[in-house]
């Protein structure tokens, strides 16, 4: 189906937006693979246009509403738990000045979640001996600079602690500089261990009222 107006394609867009939100919350799909395979079901080409792409934040709400109908008070509790996670190793590595970014950060973390931290430090050789000086075992890769591609990939050392697994991606002091500004729809791009406490205190009202 290929869209021959701008409300039809505003519809393909939902339409796609929706598919890969389920993609995203049954399989664990990255929003990018998420989002080709769902043009790919719903426009019936192999190389969908790019403009016929939701951006990641209308999937990120149509990943939200499939939570909020199918999974619902399972995944708020999954949310918060792992947002406890979170804070307890951000509190941790204070001295790597810890941000949290993804989907424990904008609320849409379900099963297929794991913790993604950044940290701050003058070396990345800093955290790795932090973390093996306490019996962590880690593993190394790499992970795509957030600044964009003219920007080296940083290292990245993944772990487990409390049985989720963890994600920290190592910037340079540097980095830091503009880190904060939020998103385009005015949200955070990442939060330090004082605003996801102020987040999870939040959360708790709410389920109290």
């Amino acid at each position: 189906m290929m869209p021959n107006s701008n409300d039809d394609l505003q519809q393909v867009r939902a339409r796609i937006a929706a598919t890969a939100a389920r993609m995203i919350a049954q399989d664990g799909a990255d929003y990018s693979t998420a989002k080709t395979k769902a043009a790919r079901q719903v426009l019936g080409v192999d190389r969908p246009s790019p403009n016929y792409l939701p951006d990641n934040l209308q999937v990120e709400d149509e990943v939200r509403r499939y939570q909020a109908l199918f999974h619902g008070p399972a995944q708020a509790a999954r949310l918060q738990h792992m947002r406890a996670t979170a804070l307890e190793v951000m509190e941790q590595l204070a001295e790597f000045r810890p941000y949290i970014t993804g989907a424990v950060l904008n609320g849409t973390a379900g099963e297929h979640d794991d913790i993604h931290l950044q940290l701050f430090a003058d070396s990345a050789k800093e955290v790795e001996i932090w973390l093996l000086n306490r019996n962590v075992n880690i593993e190394i890769s790499e992970t795509p600079h957030f600044k964009g591609g003219r920007h080296d990939p940083v290292e990245t050392v993944s772990f487990m602690w409390q049985k989720e697994m963890v994600h920290a991606e190592l910037y340079d002091l540097n980095d830091l500089r503009g880190a904060l500004k939020p998103r385009a729809d005015g949200s955070l791009q990442r939060a330090d261990a004082a605003t996801l406490h102020t987040l999870m205190n939040n959360d708790s009202l709410e389920q109290d009222e």
